[in-house]
């Protein structure tokens, strides 16, 4: 099993960082400091070495050091299955995101094969009680960490679908105006319902037999209303030209993978995610982001590089035991935040450990040895 992890880390006008480097070995990574200082910016800079917007969903004129108003560049030195890849990613003021792996520019898809990076922060904690917008972007990180290009299909689809409710709301009622679209949506929708499915299918492996102290969840894909959810390219083309008078009325599509919905039951108890407690739905969330690195480890040959902010926070000793002991036991490199060092006693040894500080506006970033 080979080995993914970041050696050094740099950001230069990210967010709230002026200047931060992070020398690292391939151990899990303790950040601590006070709220506001400065934790979750370092994490959304390694989540932006993946393909599209970050753990924050932020356009790249969100993310600069808002005192200097220039652009921002985060470098970092990665190996990966044993072979070392320097990447690059930045932005200037206006324009967007640039990607250069090895010195080389390149798509951001290319980060992709390279480097699989999953994630767990604090806006996640009302996944299974909120809109199903929220469980299907969960869902399509998790595709994306498998099949990269799972991005390319899901906005391939999403563009041509926005020209189809163009026509909709136009009221177009020429078939011509719409088949070339529909094909387009057929042909992107049955990709990105496959990869969904599959990745359904490798976390259900994940989770089965795994000794774990997190509850297993087991996932389905319905649509979110009472409309067919179909999967073929056929069965697809054959919805869309079905429905074009009701679309045209609603003045939008109201059928496709951009209406599904993943629902999540607690195996053990065989409750559905969103009638459990709070700290349930928290377990279940990090059961299926270590199924994700499990089912990685396998697939990619090293388990991701794992994100989870203000985790430790919602745990009992034990369950923080039990988190840290799982990400040794994958080899995984995880950046972990929290308010204090306390939330990371049971790592003992097994962790680098940096202290976030803020002053004058800006964060500051230094190593406890």
């Amino acid at each position: 099993m080979g080995r993914l992890y970041i050696e050094e880390l740099s950001l230069s006008h990210f967010r709230s960082h002026r200047a931060a480097r992070l020398e690292l070995d391939g151990r899990p990574v303790a950040i601590y400091g006070a709220n506001g200082a400065g934790k979750t910016n370092i994490l959304e800079a390694v989540s932006l070495l993946s393909p599209g917007r970050g753990l924050r969903r932020a356009a790249p004129d969100e993310i600069g050091h808002k005192s200097v108003g220039v652009g921002w560049k985060i470098r970092a030195d990665l190996v990966s299955l044993h072979q070392m890849h320097e990447l690059e990613t930045w932005a200037e003021p206006g324009s967007a995101r640039t990607v250069r792996v090895d010195g080389k520019s390149a798509p951001q898809v290319a980060l992709g094969r390279i480097a699989r990076v999953v994630w767990l922060i604090p806006a996640m904690d009302r996944l299974w009680i909120e809109a199903p917008e929220g469980r299907r972007r969960f869902l399509d990180r998790m595709v994306m960490s498998f099949e990269p290009r799972h991005a390319e299909a899901v906005l391939a689809y999403e563009k041509a679908m926005r020209d189809r409710n163009r026509l909709l709301k136009d009221m177009v009622r020429d078939a011509h105006w719409y088949d070339a679209l529909e094909a387009q949506m057929a042909d992107q929708g049955a990709v990105i319902m496959t990869n969904r499915l599959n990745a359904l299918e490798r976390l259900a492996r994940a989770q089965d037999g795994a000794e774990t102290a997190f509850p297993a969840a087991h996932l389905t894909l319905k649509a979110s209303d009472d409309l067919p959810l179909p999967v073929e390219r056929d069965d697809l083309l054959a919805a869309y030209a079905d429905t074009r008078p009701r679309d045209m009325h609603a003045g939008r599509t109201l059928i496709g993978p951009h209406r599904a919905d993943l629902t999540a039951v607690y195996t053990a108890k065989d409750v559905a995610a969103d009638q459990c407690s709070t700290g349930e739905q928290k377990a279940l969330l990090i059961s299926l982001i270590l199924a994700n690195g499990r089912a990685l480890a396998e697939d990619f040959g090293a388990a991701p590089i794992f994100l989870l902010d203000e985790v430790a926070a919602h745990l009992d000793a034990n369950r923080r035991a039990a988190l840290y002991h799982e990400i040794g036991a994958l080899g995984a490199q995880a950046f972990m935040t929290g308010t204090g060092p306390e939330l990371f006693a049971e790592l003992d040894g097994r962790a680098a450990r940096y202290e976030v500080s803020e002053e004058g506006g800006s964060s500051l970033l230094k190593e406890i040895l």
